[in-house]
């Protein structure tokens, strides 16, 4: 195939053809494993390495050379209206296992879907009706007209805000209903969003510089650095994603256009592949305003706390790494939300938070009777609930003000042994 390599078209097809294996190693790896935010991160890599495709090869030549001109004309290389939403997708599926792909989500997919179907009467009139350059009488790639590069830019950008209201408010449900939230905050999903953000703020910059008239002196090299940078941002994703594939097990439901907690859902049995429909699920209002007048008026809210106090130090629940809202209330046979309610009215603090003091008290406890003496601090941690030794750091500055040596080294006037 016809391709002149030059350094602004060799390096563009390096790009290309990493993110091609990348895209379709993820997409191979979503089927082994059935993981959803792999394929639809695949999906996205896709659309990058299309999106770079026009300005590769045509400084391969292709633009000035038939029947290639024809090919990237006709051809719709950058598909601006389906980026947006694969994101929000792919964003959805990472966070939420009870996220599935369903008809009324096609909508999403709707303008893209008609600008593909713009291209294929683009076709039929041209080469096969009138047999001449009708639509393309100008000479330019459709793909690069302004009214579809700008409509395309406002659905990224509204998409992005989609995406990043979902990660919030998963962000603020989270530290309600497990005792791990840190492990599943997924800072790559925030890492996610300011790399899409870069490729926007980086559009929006070379947009503002096309009005500049020095930048049109450069012609078709000073747009190329666009698709250069955007190109290393689409590859960091594809390093990362490809390593931060791991899905969160808590599902929940939300609307975007309120400022409501997420519903949690409570599956009485396991989720049906490749189905619209899923196992019935118990809805979990973590609002709790109606909770506490539930609820009192069976007992006091002081004798649910004694109850609740009794549980976590007696039973010592907080040992389990993986204890959430749901196994807790259970053991007090009572629902999630007067549980989220008590502890965020009656404590002050988040469930995450609350469990975490307990598991802190019983290090300092350890660590007190000389217990750092025999085992390493991270495996003091381990046997009191922490599964990371960046959570317990972390959680043990944020409840004392201090590190786990400096609390030592004040308390016992000895710095134990090491974390690791």
């Amino acid at each position: 195939m016809y391709f002149e390599f030059n350094r602004y078209s060799a390096l563009l097809f390096v790009f290309f053809l990493h993110g091609l294996v990348y895209s379709i190693l993820l997409l191979r790896k979503g089927m082994v494993n059935e993981s959803r935010s792999d394929k639809w991160l695949a999906a996205f890599l896709l659309l990058c390495v299309l999106y770079i495709t026009p300005w590769m090869v045509g400084f391969g030549g292709w633009y000035d050379t038939q029947p290639f001109r024809d090919l990237l004309f006709y051809i719709p290389f950058q598909h601006l209206f389906w980026m947006g939403p694969v994101i929000f997708f792919y964003v959805q599926s990472l966070l939420n296992p009870s996220f599935r792909f369903r008809k009324k989500d096609v909508w999403h997919l709707l303008p893209g879907l008609l600008y593909f179907v713009f291209s294929v009467v683009m076709v039929i009139t041209d080469k096969l009706v009138l047999k001449k350059y009708f639509f393309l009488a100008n000479g330019e790639d459709p793909d690069f007209d302004t009214w579809y590069q700008l409509a395309g830019f406002i659905s990224m950008l509204v998409y992005f805000i989609f995406s990043l209201r979902y990660y919030n408010l998963y962000r603020r449900m989270i530290v309600q209903v497990v005792s791990y939230a840190e492990l599943v905050l997924f800072k790559w999903v925030r890492n996610f969003l300011l790399a899409f953000l870069s490729m926007l703020i980086l559009r929006l910059l070379f947009f503002i510089a096309t009005l500049i008239p020095a930048f049109h002196q450069l012609s078709y090299v000073g747009p190329w650095w666009e698709f250069l940078f955007f190109a290393v941002i689409f590859y960091y994703i594809a390093i990362n994603g490809y390593s931060n594939s791991v899905e969160t097990k808590v599902s929940f439901r939300l609307n975007l256009l309120t400022y409501k907690t997420p519903q949690l859902l409570q599956y009485h049995g396991p989720f049906v592949n490749d189905q619209e429909e899923i196992t019935e699920a118990e809805v979990v209002e973590l609002d709790n305003d109606n909770a506490k007048a539930e609820q009192n008026e069976e007992q006091d809210l002081s004798e649910w706390k004694n109850r609740l106090l009794q549980q976590m130090k007696d039973k010592k629940m907080y040992e389990d790494p993986e204890l959430s809202l749901t196994q807790l209330s259970r053991a007090l046979e009572t629902n999630p939300s007067f549980i989220s309610m008590l502890i965020n009215k009656g404590f002050g603090v988040n469930f995450n938070d609350f469990v975490n003091q307990f598991r802190i008290e019983a290090i300092k406890e350890m660590m007190a009777k000389g217990e750092h003496k025999r085992q390493t601090l991270l495996g003091i941690a381990y046997e009191c609930g922490f599964n990371s030794k960046a959570t317990f750091n972390r959680a043990f500055k944020k409840i004392t003000g201090q590190s786990p040596k400096e609390w030592l080294q004040k308390n016992t006037g000895t710095v134990g042994s090491t974390l690791s």
